[in-house]
């Protein structure tokens, strides 16, 4: 191989290792499993988002069927804790979907989705001007949090709670089968997983396994009550807050989904992790 060729390579080489590690946001996500929000959690969110901007912190509380109670709760709490400039908006499809609503994302350092129905929020925000400018601000460094449904709403592949198959009272979620947990499109901050809320507490899991079986190239990461996932512009992560955060990872598991859409997996990974405990969303590893 001559020297001219051997040079040419080694600058594809380099260039799509700067592209792969430009391609990664400079914010960070700050997922809440819901349930109370410890104000040391808190103040590590309010910290986050005073390093962009004005360090503004605006609140989305779409997602609540009360969101003009939530909105001001929220947004004093945050205040209590030390934050210094919040507000809190309650928009409709038609008001995000006007170009002049991205201003209200001025300067702002951190953004906060309250919790409630995923759906809401998702059916208002998703692909108008306010959640393209979302998506920016996390790109440009901005901390971008959310509770429950707050929390469900960040991965792409958002989780909505329902169910296809028809279920009494008390008696949701209990198998483990294919095409029967309901999923929409999210709001796409997190592309490499399905994002899970209260999940320890509610016995979440049989719904987040059937999803990954289904497609074993995410990770399914259930976050407990009062618990959170920091994660960081590297892709990894950090657990805070008082519980445990659950991963699976069915990347290297064998599936088998019969025809009664009952599911066999062997091999697949289930990581408990707890308050500040390590993980790597790219390598799908523990940071020991």
């Amino acid at each position: 191989m001559n020297v001219k060729k051997a040079s040419g390579i080694f600058l594809t080489f380099f260039l799509s290792c700067s592209l792969a590690v430009l391609s990664h946001p400079k914010g960070h996500l700050f997922i809440i499993g819901g349930g109370q929000r410890p104000e040391s959690m808190m103040k590590r969110f309010i910290e986050s988002a005073r390093r962009v901007g004005s360090g503004k912190i605006i609140i989305f509380p779409m997602a609540s069927s009360v969101p003009e109670e939530v909105g001001p709760e929220q947004a004093a709490q945050l205040k209590n804790y030390g934050a210094q400039e919040v507000e809190f908006h309650i928009l409709s499809r038609e008001q995000a979907s006007e170009p002049e609503a991205v201003k209200i994302l001025d300067n702002v350092g951190g953004v906060f989705f309250s919790g409630g129905v995923q759906s809401r929020l998702a059916d208002i925000l998703l692909n108008t001007p306010v959640h393209k400018r979302l998506l920016e601000l996390y790109e440009e460094g901005a901390v971008i949090g959310g509770t429950s449904a707050g929390a469900a709403v960040m991965s792409e592949i958002m989780i909505t709670g329902d169910e296809r198959r028809e279920v009494t009272e008390d008696h949701a979620f209990e198998t483990i089968e294919a095409d029967n947990i309901v999923t929409e499109q999210g709001l796409g901050f997190i592309k490499s997983a399905i994002i899970d809320q209260h999940f320890i507490r509610r016995k979440r899991h049989n719904r987040l396994i059937s999803l990954i079986t289904e497609k074993p190239e995410l990770l399914g990461i259930g976050i407990d009550e009062s618990t959170a996932i920091l994660v960081n512009p590297d892709q990894t992560f950090e657990v805070i807050g008082s519980h445990s955060v659950i991963v699976y990872d069915a990347s290297r598991a064998q599936i088998r989904i019969h025809p009664s859409r009952s599911i066999s997996s062997f091999d697949m990974k289930m990581h408990i992790l707890n308050p500040g405990d390590r993980f790597n969303l790219e390598t799908k590893e523990v940071i020991k």
